[in-house]
């Protein structure tokens, strides 16, 4: 979770809150896939995308009120809402569950053909690493999706201050 604000700053309730940790839904999903039903998981990706729909309109929002000249109003909103969606769709919901599927998938698969475990027990621990993976990944997803946003998309923002999205 991000530091808390500096006292007297504004608190983000998707940022700064428990409720960040609604964005890691899907990755827990995902780690859970060889235990659980599949309608669970897609239920941990509504979650999470819900997470970062709310956390786009509420950036907006945001933007919408700053005090500042109307002419540029609708193009801030419009950065805002642009800008945090596809790096919360990106850092929080598809590379973070791609690489938990993908760790998941690769160690069941390597504990099968390596171990002769009962298979509830390579489930187990297939799932056990997929939890374990997740704060491990989380700061560098985070700084590519920032490193890739950067380099791509906010360079056709027009001038105006640069959205901060993580």
């Amino acid at each position: 979770m991000s530091e808390m604000p500096p006292r007297g700053a504004e608190r983000d309730l998707f940022r700064d809150t428990w409720v960040r940790y609604l964005g890691y839904a899907n990755e827990v999903g995902e780690a859970f896939r060889s235990l659980v039903p599949a309608a669970v998981v897609w239920l941990s990706y509504g979650v999470s995308s819900s997470y970062v729909l709310a956390d786009a309109i509420d950036k907006g929002k945001k933007a919408r009120d700053m005090p500042s000249p109307e002419a540029g109003r609708s193009t801030r909103v419009t950065v805002a809402v642009v800008d945090t969606f596809v790096w919360q769709a990106l850092a929080s919901v598809a590379i973070p569950g791609f690489t938990i599927n993908r760790v998941c998938a690769a160690s069941l698969y390597v504990l099968g053909t390596a171990t002769r475990w009962p298979l509830a027990v390579r489930k187990w621990t297939t799932t056990a690493l997929g939890l374990l993976v997740i704060p491990i990944i989380i700061h560098p997803i985070d700084r590519s999706v920032d490193f890739l946003l950067d380099s791509s998309l906010r360079k056709l923002y027009p001038s105006v201050e640069k959205p901060s999205s993580s």
